[in-house]
Protein backbone atom coordinates (compact mmCIF):
# COMPACT_ATOMS: atom_id res chain seq x y z
CA UNK A 1 0.00 0.00 0.00
CA UNK A 2 1.51 3.58 -0.66
CA UNK A 3 1.81 6.34 1.40
CA UNK A 4 -1.19 8.31 -0.20
CA UNK A 5 -3.71 4.98 -0.14
CA UNK A 6 -3.02 4.69 3.55
CA UNK A 7 -3.33 8.22 4.60
CA UNK A 8 -6.99 8.08 2.29
CA UNK A 9 -7.71 4.92 4.29
CA UNK A 10 -6.72 6.33 6.87
CA UNK A 11 -9.32 9.94 6.83
CA UNK A 12 -12.21 7.60 5.66
CA UNK A 13 -11.87 5.34 8.53
CA UNK A 14 -11.36 8.65 11.12
CA UNK A 15 -14.73 10.13 9.21
CA UNK A 16 -16.51 6.85 9.35
CA UNK A 17 -15.49 6.76 13.28
CA UNK A 18 -16.86 10.33 13.65
CA UNK A 19 -20.36 9.33 11.86
CA UNK A 20 -20.54 6.60 14.01
CA UNK A 21 -19.96 9.05 17.31
CA UNK A 22 -22.54 11.40 16.02
CA UNK A 23 -25.23 8.35 15.40
CA UNK A 24 -26.47 8.55 19.26
CA UNK A 25 -26.91 12.34 19.09
CA UNK A 26 -29.15 12.12 15.83
CA UNK A 27 -31.45 9.49 17.69
CA UNK A 28 -31.44 11.46 20.84
CA UNK A 29 -32.46 14.98 19.57
CA UNK A 30 -34.84 13.38 17.11
CA UNK A 31 -32.82 13.66 14.09
CA UNK A 32 -32.96 10.06 12.60
CA UNK A 33 -37.23 10.38 12.75
CA UNK A 34 -37.42 13.66 10.55
CA UNK A 35 -39.61 16.59 11.06
CA UNK A 36 -42.81 14.72 12.79
CA UNK A 37 -45.20 14.95 11.43
CA UNK A 38 -44.96 13.92 7.58
CA UNK A 39 -47.71 12.00 7.03
CA UNK A 40 -51.21 11.11 8.43
CA UNK A 41 -52.02 9.96 11.82
CA UNK A 42 -53.65 7.25 12.71
CA UNK A 43 -56.00 7.47 16.32
CA UNK A 44 -57.48 4.81 17.46
CA UNK A 45 -60.68 4.74 19.08
CA UNK A 46 -61.75 1.44 21.26
CA UNK A 47 -64.98 2.10 21.12
CA UNK A 48 -68.30 2.74 18.02
CA UNK A 49 -68.59 5.52 16.25
CA UNK A 50 -71.32 7.84 18.13
CA UNK A 51 -70.54 7.45 21.51
CA UNK A 52 -68.59 9.83 24.11
CA UNK A 53 -65.16 8.81 23.42
CA UNK A 54 -65.95 8.89 19.29
CA UNK A 55 -67.37 12.56 20.13
CA UNK A 56 -64.56 13.44 22.36
CA UNK A 57 -61.95 12.03 19.89
CA UNK A 58 -63.45 13.97 17.00
CA UNK A 59 -63.47 17.18 19.00
CA UNK A 60 -59.62 16.71 19.10
CA UNK A 61 -58.23 15.82 16.04
CA UNK A 62 -60.97 18.89 14.32
CA UNK A 63 -58.70 21.16 16.29
CA UNK A 64 -55.36 19.25 16.35
CA UNK A 65 -55.04 18.55 12.38
CA UNK A 66 -54.19 22.21 11.99
CA UNK A 67 -51.76 22.55 14.52
CA UNK A 68 -49.85 19.88 13.69
CA UNK A 69 -50.41 20.05 9.48
CA UNK A 70 -51.48 16.80 9.12
CA UNK A 71 -54.65 14.82 8.77
CA UNK A 72 -55.60 12.67 11.95
CA UNK A 73 -57.59 9.28 10.59
CA UNK A 74 -59.54 8.19 13.14
CA UNK A 75 -59.79 3.87 13.37
CA UNK A 76 -62.73 2.35 14.94
CA UNK A 77 -61.64 -0.90 16.89
CA UNK A 78 -64.46 -1.44 19.39
CA UNK A 79 -64.70 -4.66 21.61
CA UNK A 80 -63.71 -5.94 25.32
CA UNK A 81 -64.43 -2.50 27.19
CA UNK A 82 -61.64 -0.80 25.03
CA UNK A 83 -58.87 -3.16 25.40
CA UNK A 84 -58.97 -4.43 21.89
CA UNK A 85 -57.95 -0.74 20.68
CA UNK A 86 -55.64 -0.45 23.45
CA UNK A 87 -53.76 -3.78 22.35
CA UNK A 88 -53.87 -2.53 18.57
CA UNK A 89 -51.69 0.63 19.57
CA UNK A 90 -49.82 -0.94 22.12
CA UNK A 91 -48.26 -3.17 19.17
CA UNK A 92 -47.58 -0.72 16.92
CA UNK A 93 -44.59 0.91 15.77
CA UNK A 94 -43.49 3.78 18.21
CA UNK A 95 -42.91 6.36 15.25
CA UNK A 96 -45.42 8.77 16.57
CA UNK A 97 -48.34 7.87 13.94
CA UNK A 98 -50.48 5.74 15.46
CA UNK A 99 -52.04 7.26 18.90
CA UNK A 100 -54.77 5.70 21.36
CA UNK A 101 -58.09 7.95 23.04
CA UNK A 102 -58.92 6.38 26.05
CA UNK A 103 -60.90 6.28 28.75
CA UNK A 104 -61.08 5.73 32.12
CA UNK A 105 -61.89 1.99 31.68
CA UNK A 106 -58.92 1.38 29.46
CA UNK A 107 -56.72 3.39 31.47
CA UNK A 108 -57.76 2.73 35.72
CA UNK A 109 -60.07 -0.44 35.27
CA UNK A 110 -59.40 -2.77 32.49
CA UNK A 111 -56.62 -3.85 33.94
CA UNK A 112 -58.13 -5.51 37.29
CA UNK A 113 -61.31 -6.41 35.35
CA UNK A 114 -59.68 -8.62 32.70
CA UNK A 115 -57.06 -10.95 34.51
CA UNK A 116 -55.40 -11.50 30.47
CA UNK A 117 -55.29 -8.59 29.38
CA UNK A 118 -52.24 -8.74 26.52
CA UNK A 119 -50.76 -5.79 27.50
CA UNK A 120 -49.76 -3.74 30.22
CA UNK A 121 -51.32 -0.22 31.44
CA UNK A 122 -49.03 1.71 31.09
CA UNK A 123 -46.32 0.24 30.72
CA UNK A 124 -46.73 -0.91 27.04
CA UNK A 125 -47.64 2.93 26.44
CA UNK A 126 -45.97 6.21 26.15
CA UNK A 127 -48.90 8.24 28.05
CA UNK A 128 -49.22 11.90 26.01
CA UNK A 129 -51.33 14.20 27.69
CA UNK A 130 -54.65 14.13 29.72
CA UNK A 131 -57.24 15.73 27.94
CA UNK A 132 -60.61 16.20 29.84
CA UNK A 133 -61.92 15.39 33.50
CA UNK A 134 -65.44 13.21 33.00
CA UNK A 135 -67.88 14.27 36.29
CA UNK A 136 -70.97 11.51 36.27
CA UNK A 137 -74.41 12.46 37.74
CA UNK A 138 -76.35 9.92 39.76
CA UNK A 139 -80.17 9.95 39.05
CA UNK A 140 -83.69 7.86 40.40
CA UNK A 141 -86.92 7.23 38.60
CA UNK A 142 -89.89 9.19 39.34
CA UNK A 143 -91.34 7.06 41.97
CA UNK A 144 -88.49 7.14 44.41
CA UNK A 145 -89.89 9.11 47.30
CA UNK A 146 -86.94 11.09 47.87
CA UNK A 147 -86.20 14.71 46.14
CA UNK A 148 -82.71 14.76 46.81
CA UNK A 149 -79.46 12.69 47.91
CA UNK A 150 -79.82 13.18 51.67
CA UNK A 151 -83.33 11.93 51.47
CA UNK A 152 -82.73 9.12 48.73
CA UNK A 153 -79.56 7.78 51.84
CA UNK A 154 -82.09 7.73 54.06
CA UNK A 155 -84.72 5.81 52.18
CA UNK A 156 -82.24 2.86 50.91
CA UNK A 157 -81.08 2.51 54.73
CA UNK A 158 -84.29 2.05 56.00
CA UNK A 159 -85.05 -0.07 53.20
CA UNK A 160 -81.84 -2.29 52.85
CA UNK A 161 -81.84 -4.79 49.62
CA UNK A 162 -85.48 -3.21 48.73
CA UNK A 163 -83.53 -1.03 45.97
CA UNK A 164 -81.78 -1.43 42.51
CA UNK A 165 -79.31 -0.10 40.12
CA UNK A 166 -78.56 -0.21 36.92
CA UNK A 167 -75.67 -0.03 35.04
CA UNK A 168 -74.46 -0.63 31.47
CA UNK A 169 -72.27 -3.61 32.50
CA UNK A 170 -70.59 -5.56 34.92
CA UNK A 171 -67.12 -3.66 36.01
CA UNK A 172 -68.18 -0.50 34.18
CA UNK A 173 -67.76 2.81 35.31
CA UNK A 174 -71.39 2.78 35.85
CA UNK A 175 -71.49 -0.21 37.38
CA UNK A 176 -68.30 0.64 40.14
CA UNK A 177 -69.07 4.30 40.67
CA UNK A 178 -72.30 3.18 42.66
CA UNK A 179 -70.42 0.64 44.60
CA UNK A 180 -67.96 3.16 45.97
CA UNK A 181 -71.72 5.28 46.69
CA UNK A 182 -72.57 2.14 48.59
CA UNK A 183 -69.67 2.00 50.55
CA UNK A 184 -69.06 5.50 51.44
CA UNK A 185 -73.06 5.94 52.51
CA UNK A 186 -73.20 2.15 53.95
CA UNK A 187 -76.32 1.51 51.98
CA UNK A 188 -76.99 -1.87 50.52
CA UNK A 189 -78.41 -1.66 47.09
CA UNK A 190 -78.58 -4.69 44.41
CA UNK A 191 -77.16 -4.50 41.10
CA UNK A 192 -78.62 -5.03 37.89
CA UNK A 193 -76.14 -5.10 34.79
CA UNK A 194 -77.33 -4.45 31.15
CA UNK A 195 -76.24 -4.64 28.02
CA UNK A 196 -75.18 -1.30 27.67
CA UNK A 197 -76.58 2.33 29.07
CA UNK A 198 -79.03 2.93 26.70
CA UNK A 199 -81.46 -0.08 27.81
CA UNK A 200 -80.17 0.68 31.62
CA UNK A 201 -82.03 3.83 31.12
CA UNK A 202 -84.91 2.99 29.64
CA UNK A 203 -85.55 0.65 32.85
CA UNK A 204 -84.72 3.23 34.86
CA UNK A 205 -87.60 5.74 33.48
CA UNK A 206 -89.80 2.86 32.87
CA UNK A 207 -89.67 2.13 36.86
CA UNK A 208 -87.88 -1.58 36.43
CA UNK A 209 -84.65 0.33 38.11
CA UNK A 210 -84.55 2.61 40.39
CA UNK A 211 -81.11 4.37 40.27
CA UNK A 212 -78.27 4.68 38.04
CA UNK A 213 -75.36 6.86 37.36
CA UNK A 214 -73.10 7.60 34.39
CA UNK A 215 -71.53 10.39 32.29
CA UNK A 216 -73.47 13.83 32.06
CA UNK A 217 -74.16 13.49 28.67
CA UNK A 218 -76.26 10.22 28.78
CA UNK A 219 -78.87 11.72 31.30
CA UNK A 220 -79.13 15.90 30.19
CA UNK A 221 -82.06 16.03 28.10
CA UNK A 222 -83.81 13.43 30.44
CA UNK A 223 -83.28 15.12 33.36
CA UNK A 224 -84.39 18.75 31.76
CA UNK A 225 -87.40 17.06 30.58
CA UNK A 226 -88.48 15.60 33.75
CA UNK A 227 -87.74 11.83 32.88
CA UNK A 228 -85.73 11.19 35.81
CA UNK A 229 -84.41 13.39 38.75
CA UNK A 230 -80.95 13.83 39.10
CA UNK A 231 -79.77 13.71 42.95
CA UNK A 232 -76.01 15.00 42.66
CA UNK A 233 -73.26 15.07 40.53
CA UNK A 234 -69.85 13.08 41.17
CA UNK A 235 -67.04 16.58 40.71
CA UNK A 236 -65.65 18.39 43.18
CA UNK A 237 -67.59 21.30 41.39
CA UNK A 238 -70.95 21.95 40.01
CA UNK A 239 -71.07 21.18 36.02
CA UNK A 240 -72.01 24.30 33.33
CA UNK A 241 -74.56 21.35 32.04
CA UNK A 242 -76.36 20.42 35.13
CA UNK A 243 -75.80 24.59 37.31
CA UNK A 244 -79.05 23.22 39.68
CA UNK A 245 -77.33 19.89 40.59
CA UNK A 246 -75.63 19.77 43.40
CA UNK A 247 -72.31 17.70 44.38
CA UNK A 248 -72.01 15.00 46.14
CA UNK A 249 -70.24 16.96 48.74
CA UNK A 250 -72.78 19.61 49.01
CA UNK A 251 -75.36 17.07 49.45
CA UNK A 252 -73.55 15.77 52.54
CA UNK A 253 -71.65 13.16 51.36
CA UNK A 254 -68.36 14.57 52.36
CA UNK A 255 -65.40 13.84 50.42
CA UNK A 256 -67.23 11.81 47.87
CA UNK A 257 -65.51 12.86 44.28
CA UNK A 258 -65.41 10.30 41.57
CA UNK A 259 -64.59 11.40 38.20
CA UNK A 260 -63.60 9.98 35.19
CA UNK A 261 -60.75 10.74 32.19
CA UNK A 262 -59.75 10.87 28.87
CA UNK A 263 -56.40 11.09 27.49
CA UNK A 264 -54.09 10.38 24.06
CA UNK A 265 -51.39 7.83 24.69
CA UNK A 266 -48.53 6.34 22.53
CA UNK A 267 -46.82 2.97 22.03
CA UNK A 268 -44.35 2.74 24.36
CA UNK A 269 -40.36 3.84 23.16
CA UNK A 270 -42.37 6.58 20.74
CA UNK A 271 -39.37 9.27 20.83
CA UNK A 272 -40.15 11.76 23.75
CA UNK A 273 -39.88 14.88 21.00
CA UNK A 274 -42.84 13.47 19.61
CA UNK A 275 -44.79 13.23 22.61
CA UNK A 276 -43.94 16.70 23.92
CA UNK A 277 -44.10 18.20 21.18
CA UNK A 278 -47.93 16.24 20.62
CA UNK A 279 -48.46 17.49 24.40
CA UNK A 280 -47.98 21.01 24.02
CA UNK A 281 -50.60 20.60 20.72
CA UNK A 282 -52.93 19.25 22.83
CA UNK A 283 -52.17 21.71 25.55
CA UNK A 284 -52.87 24.56 22.77
CA UNK A 285 -56.38 22.73 21.95
CA UNK A 286 -57.83 22.06 25.38
CA UNK A 287 -57.01 26.12 26.23
CA UNK A 288 -59.14 26.67 23.17
CA UNK A 289 -62.71 28.55 24.26
CA UNK A 290 -64.45 26.95 21.49
CA UNK A 291 -62.98 23.45 22.43
CA UNK A 292 -64.09 24.26 26.44
CA UNK A 293 -67.47 25.30 25.01
CA UNK A 294 -67.47 21.71 22.87
CA UNK A 295 -66.53 19.83 25.84
CA UNK A 296 -68.96 21.51 28.74
CA UNK A 297 -71.74 20.63 26.07
CA UNK A 298 -70.30 17.09 26.27
CA UNK A 299 -70.38 16.79 29.90
CA UNK A 300 -66.60 17.26 30.34
CA UNK A 301 -64.04 19.83 31.54
CA UNK A 302 -60.65 20.66 29.90
CA UNK A 303 -57.95 19.41 31.86
CA UNK A 304 -54.91 19.19 30.38
CA UNK A 305 -51.60 17.03 32.12
CA UNK A 306 -47.98 16.85 31.14
CA UNK A 307 -46.74 13.26 29.93
CA UNK A 308 -45.33 12.85 33.53
CA UNK A 309 -48.02 13.93 35.53
CA UNK A 310 -50.74 11.66 33.23
CA UNK A 311 -48.49 8.68 33.93
CA UNK A 312 -48.83 9.16 37.62
CA UNK A 313 -52.40 9.90 37.20
CA UNK A 314 -53.17 6.00 35.84
CA UNK A 315 -50.80 4.50 38.48
CA UNK A 316 -52.95 6.21 41.07
CA UNK A 317 -56.52 6.31 39.30
CA UNK A 318 -55.50 1.96 39.10
CA UNK A 319 -55.01 1.85 42.80
CA UNK A 320 -58.53 3.45 43.37
CA UNK A 321 -60.69 1.42 40.60
CA UNK A 322 -58.93 -1.76 41.11
CA UNK A 323 -60.03 -1.35 44.71
CA UNK A 324 -63.83 -0.75 43.76
CA UNK A 325 -63.10 -3.96 40.78
CA UNK A 326 -62.12 -5.92 44.44
CA UNK A 327 -65.06 -4.74 46.78
CA UNK A 328 -67.38 -5.13 43.59
CA UNK A 329 -66.26 -9.04 42.87
CA UNK A 330 -66.46 -8.09 39.27
CA UNK A 331 -64.26 -10.10 37.00
CA UNK A 332 -64.68 -10.88 32.85
CA UNK A 333 -62.36 -13.61 31.62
Amino acid sequence: MTKSVARRVSRGFVHTLAALALTPLAFATGAAHGAWPEKPIRLVVGFPPGGPVDTHARILSEKLQPILGQSIVLDYKAGAAGSIGSDNVAKSAPDGYTLLIANTGQMAINNSLYPKLPYGMPKDFAPVARTALIPLVMVVNNNVPAKNLKEFIAYAKANPGKLNFASGGNGGISHLMPEMFKQASGTFIVHIPYKGSAPALTDVMGGQAQMMADSIPLFTQYIKGGKVRALAVTSAKRSPALPDVPTMEESGLKGFEVVGFYGVLAPAGTPKDIVDKLSGALRTVLADPDTKAKFEAQGAEPAWQSPEAFAATIVNEQKRWGQAVKVSGAKID
